[in-house]
């Protein structure tokens, strides 16, 4: 519960070269909540990945005029996934709201995703049903999703890409896990918390340039399939099997023909030129999709902290901790403002 025994709702802002747009997505988060949600209590968590540009100098000034917004300040950048979960595991409400800084994330659904998890719903996801960004890339990620949806061994959520309400129980649950690579879409869509979907049209950024590239959206799409899909190492294996069955086939035939037709039978050089081409590219494509296993496995073996933090605002206790991070060490050595 917050002040006066209102329950408090905490929302989240991950954030990265986005000095464009720190101050306006304050400004319209605590318009919302004072205007809309004003039976509430309220605080606003900015997880900074290490910007380059003034984001970090526009947060300050931002936490010095209100001290129910927050920011926590990585050391270096952590990567799209890990930032923003440690960023929600910090939340002390009695739900978590997720929204991007670019204001793709629609803030105008705030007080829907509070309605309906008045109602009882733990989890509220906003779902993408139209988006104002390039068609194509949009088409991609419909076929993407799909095809997860179908490998996957948990019932993947279409175009949901984090932004929604988490209920204290989930955020908890959160803490409680214990992988350096969390993977949020794929955790909401395993746990199978009462969950409620909203649709909604993405708008286009309001400042900046996206930080989405290829290689962004392809370390995306293979977390996804690595941590929950079989179906690379179980293709791997089934195309082995055929691959050596041919082969073998091939093999007995050219055998056979050479042996009934010794001095009539040349077979050239175009058979061993195209079995080799056929069956050495069959080998890198699954070399390089086991490769991708086990990086996976070598980054969860290695097991690095989620998120190194360099200095924290208006934060008056010590971090949550964090399952399998060491972070709350480096709270505990650095000087963080607006302890009072």
């Amino acid at each position: 519960m917050g002040e006066f025994g209102k329950k408090k709702i905490s929302i989240m802002v991950p954030c990265y070269n986005e000095e464009e747009n720190v101050i306006p997505m304050s400004e319209a988060l605590v318009d919302i909540m004072t205007r809309e949600l004003s039976q509430y209590d309220y605080e606003i968590i900015f997880i900074d990945n290490c910007s380059q540009d003034r984001t970090r100098e526009y947060l300050e000034q931002i936490c010095a005029k209100n001290k129910r917004i927050k920011a926590i300040f990585n050391v270096t950048n952590f990567g799209q996934f890990n930032s923003p979960f440690y960023g929600l595991c910090q939340t002390t409400g009695d739900c978590a709201i997720s929204v991007c800084c670019d204001f793709q994330d629609p803030v105008e659904m705030i007080p829907r995703f509070v309605e309906e998890w008045e109602k009882g719903y733990k989890i509220v996801s906003g779902i993408k049903s139209h988006s104002k960004e390039n068609k194509f890339v949009y088409m991609l990620r419909t076929i993407y999703y799909k095809m997860i949806r179908k490998m996957s061994d948990v019932e993947m959520i279409e175009h949901f890409t984090g932004f929604g309400l988490y209920d204290k129980t989930f955020i908890h649950l959160l803490r409680q896990l214990d992988d350096p690579m969390p993977f949020i879409r794929g955790i909401v869509a395993e746990y199978g918390f009462k969950r409620k979907d909203i649709e909604y049209t993405q708008p286009k950024r309001r400042a900046g340039k996206t930080k989405n590239n290829f290689y962004s959206l392809y370390d995306a799409a293979m977390l996804s399939i690595t941590s929950y899909t079989k179906v690379g190492l179980r293709l791997a294996t089934f195309f082995g099997f055929i691959a050596s069955a041919l082969s073998l086939l091939v093999a007995i035939i050219y055998l056979v023909y050479k042996l009934t037709h010794w001095y009539s039978f040349t077979a050239g050089t175009a058979p061993i030129v195209i079995g080799i081409f056929l069956i050495g590219s069959i080998q890198l494509f699954f070399i390089g999709l086991i490769g991708e296993y086990v990086l996976n496995i070598n980054k969860r073996v290695i097991h690095r902290p989620l998120v190194v933090v360099e200095k924290t605002i208006n934060f008056d206790n010590a971090p949550i901790p964090v399952a399998g991070t060491t972070t709350e060490s480096v709270f505990e050595e650095e000087e963080t403002d607006g302890r009072e």
